[in-house]
């Protein structure tokens, strides 16, 4: 029973409230990944709030193969956008942690993602922002995100959105099919979204829906992430 333009106004009309009541002056903050989640966040933040409330932070680490996406986006939506390379915050931490121990991989691996919500907040705060958490309901429903990573913010417009929702949703808004369709990766060990939990999105959002799935070992899989998240 999902239609997309219904509930793409029904996100703008829910965006345009949270800022009523939570900061009528200020303007939404959205980390810009190029992939569809943060181009769909950002395209109904501009459209709830108009683009001069909106505002993209592009945050590299380093070099980053595929940011031309993201620079497509903020020119796409005509939104004012700042570029923060986190390397050096990230070379910082890692030194400094140095001195008394050895990070583990778990830690590592998660680190970028932190630095990048710390970055956001440090925009946010500087700006008279609002933090958007550009997760979906399908990361949300097995715990695909990093804990005050990218699974902070003060809003979340996906939260009720399934992966195959939210593209829908894109096409609605007339992003480019590129965005819309950009492999997920996880942008901190190179591996797709897909790879890492071993299952497709299409089989997880069948899941969620419907409560049918094919392969009873990645339902187990499925509801133990679940549980654990």
């Amino acid at each position: 029973m999902f239609d997309a333009k219904t509930t793409k106004d029904a996100c703008v009309s829910w965006i345009r409230s949270y800022f009523a009541q939570n900061g009528p002056d200020c303007c939404a903050v959205v980390g810009i990944s190029g992939g569809k989640d943060s181009s769909v966040v950002a395209a109904l933040c501009a459209e709830a709030l108009g683009v001069d409330r909106v505002i993209g932070v592009l945050m590299p680490c380093g070099e980053q193969a595929d940011i031309d996406a993201s620079y497509t986006l903020v020119k796409h939506l005509g939104i004012p956008h700042y570029v923060i390379n986190i390397q050096p915050a990230l070379d910082g931490v890692k030194a400094g942690v140095g001195e008394s121990f050895s990070l583990n991989a778990a830690s590592l691996l998660s680190l970028p993602a932190r630095l990048r919500m710390v970055t956001l907040y440090a925009v946010s705060q500087s700006h008279n922002g609002r933090v958007a958490n550009t997760c979906n309901l399908s990361e949300d429903y097995v715990g695909y995100a990093t804990r005050y990573g990218d699974g902070a913010g003060d809003f979340s417009p996906l939260a009720n959105l399934t992966v195959q929702e939210v593209k829908a949703i894109g096409r609605e808004l007339n992003l480019p099919e590129q965005l819309i369709e950009k492999v997920p990766i996880d942008g901190l060990c190179g591996k797709t979204d897909e790879d890492n939990l071993g299952f497709t999105y299409a089989v997880l959002d069948r899941y969620i829906r419907t409560g049918e799935i094919d392969d009873m070992v990645i339902k187990e899989k499925i509801d133990r992430m679940h549980a654990l998240n």
